[in-house]
């Protein structure tokens, strides 16, 4: 790869570096970032310049949610070092191709899932060690790649641990907000408090009465054993592991595509990016809807055969106010509760669907009332079918939204009225993966007041107008259904004006048909 001289004899290592790196359908974009960083004489990338392209740039950052630790900037500063140290090792300050090509299918490659979060883990280790108003976490590794790692982290190492993930899965889009803000705005951290509070539950000893509420997750010292957190990722956020090689992947497709994307920016200048400006900023992502950029994310790593573009656009709107959200169709506390105001606004959405309810299950505390966030995912939109909704009979089934398939016993239900859900154990219904809902579900039903309800539309453009116009054929059936005929009335005595001239003349006069 680059500019090699003829008389160089390639290793076995080097084609088998060069055979995994086009494994992974990288290996053009990887010959021209080569290019670009390497030095032309020697063939060789200065380490001080691999650094630099990793390098996170310094900016204001906020928080959705809590303070922001001041060590939490310095951690982000010393990341792309880690990783170069980690995965693109030298015994010199110059990198060959085949070093550069062996670190990429090292971040990249098809590696397991569990492998890919024990890198994740050791770079943690090795940022947080250099920087020095950090604790370093209590993890033990060895140096291979695919070495085990043991020991534990603290919730809010795992709350920072999260964060450094985020940053790295929503690179790009960082560095062109940094590139256009240039320090003027700050960068908004998201909500992950929920993601750190289902490490605490899941990872917590079985039987143990584990009390979240009002905690402070970003300074709690809880400890998670890095085992029992290797669990709950596999299990709930596989794509959590693919964080890192997203984030070298991006870096080194950007260095490759400057020159391009500078040219498409020059001709089509009109035409404003997907997150833009204001996608990142905090007058921006601040907002009262049930979906944040945090809840948007986690759903999104939970997701194995789902593009996930659609729901993380669902965040990136330049305004967050009422009628800016295009994919948000139907909000209970701006359209009205109820089976017939919501139906009225999901009917025809025949893409993806994403179901929010917040509701509220009364079981006091000292910290206050039970709240709690349930969300379903719908492939292929809802259906009016006549076990739940809309068909009458001597015997009426229930009204309401139902998920599941045993008839009366399903895992979630919401009432005709939008006004209570019942949550079950999966014992009852085994259509869904066996676990609890909530926390501290238990093996009753929960039942609870539902608080708001928003469904959000990830079927993208497409499914929107499909929407639009299967409304618009509806609306046009109606009003010809309205319309009265009088040519198809054969005699005055048929027509509805004459039935009620008389019943308004006389209300009282026996009709023939009631005789």
């Amino acid at each position: 790869m680059g500019a090699s001289s003829s008389s160089h004899q390639v290793s076995q290592e080097e084609k088998e570096a060069e055979t995994l790196a086009m494994a992974t359908g990288c290996l053009p974009m990887l010959q021209k970032a080569f290019t670009k960083l390497s030095n032309p004489q020697t063939n060789t990338i200065p380490i001080k310049t691999l650094r630099e392209c990793f390098y996170i740039q310094s900016t204001k950052l906020e928080s959705e949610e809590s303070a922001i630790p001041e060590s939490f900037p310095k951690l982000l500063e010393n990341l792309g070092a880690s990783v170069i140290d980690q995965f693109f090792k030298t015994e010199n300050e110059e990198i060959s191709s085949f070093e550069f090509l062996r670190g990429f299918v090292r971040c990249c490659g098809r590696n397991p899932a569990s492998v890919s979060l024990n890198m994740l883990c050791k770079l943690y280790s090795k940022t947080c060690a250099k920087v020095d108003m950090l604790p370093k976490p209590e993890i033990l590794f060895d140096d291979s790649i695919d070495g085990k790692v043991s020991g534990s982290l603290t919730t809010a190492d795992m709350h920072m641990l999260l964060w450094m993930c985020w940053i790295m899965a929503h690179s790009p889009w960082i560095l062109r907000f940094c590139d256009e803000q240039n320090g003027k705005a700050a960068l908004v951290l998201p909500e992950i408090n929920h993601l750190v509070f289902s490490v605490m539950v899941s990872c917590s000893e079985i039987g143990s009465d584990m009390d979240i509420l009002g905690k402070d997750v970003s300074v709690c010292t809880d400890q998670i054993s890095i085992g029992k957190f290797h669990l709950w990722a596999l299990a709930t956020v596989p794509g959590l592991a693919n964080c890192l090689g997203r984030y070298v992947h991006d870096r080194l497709q950007r260095l490759s595509s400057i020159h391009e994307e500078s040219n498409k920016c020059e001709q089509d200048v009109s035409e404003p990016s997907s997150r833009s400006v204001g996608d990142l900023s905090s007058a921006n992502t601040r907002n009262r809807h049930l979906l944040t950029c945090g809840r948007a994310w986690a759903i999104s790593l939970s997701l194995r055969d789902f593009s996930i573009e659609e729901l993380l656009k669902t965040c990136c709107f330049p305004e967050r106010g009422v009628g800016t959200c295009q994919q948000l169709l139907y909000r209970s506390c701006l359209d009205g509760k109820g089976m017939n105001r919501f139906w009225a606004k999901v009917e025809g959405y025949h893409g993806p669907l994403l179901m929010l309810i917040s509701a509220s299950s009364g079981s006091q505390s000292h910290h206050g009332v039970g709240q709690w966030i349930i969300g379903v995912l719908i492939y292929q939109g809802f259906e009016n079918k006549d076990v739940y909704y809309g068909i009458y009979e001597a015997h009426p089934k229930p009204v309401g939204i139902a998920f599941g398939e045993s008839i009366g016993n399903e895992r979630v239900v919401l009432d005709e009225d939008f006004s209570r859900i019942t949550v079950r154990h999966h014992a009852g219904d085994k259509t869904y993966k066996p676990g609890s809902l909530i926390a501290n579900q238990g093996f009753l039903s929960v039942e609870a007041s539902i608080l708001e309800v928003e469904v959000w539309g990830l079927g993208g453009k497409v499914a929107r107008e499909v929407q639009d116009s299967y409304k618009q054929r509806e609306q046009l059936f109606a009003e010809q259904r309205r319309k009265v005929d009088l040519k198809n009335f054969t005699s005055w005595e048929d027509l509805p004006e004459k039935i009620m001239m008389d019943m308004i003349s006389d209300p009282n006069r026996v009709r023939r048909e009631d005789r």
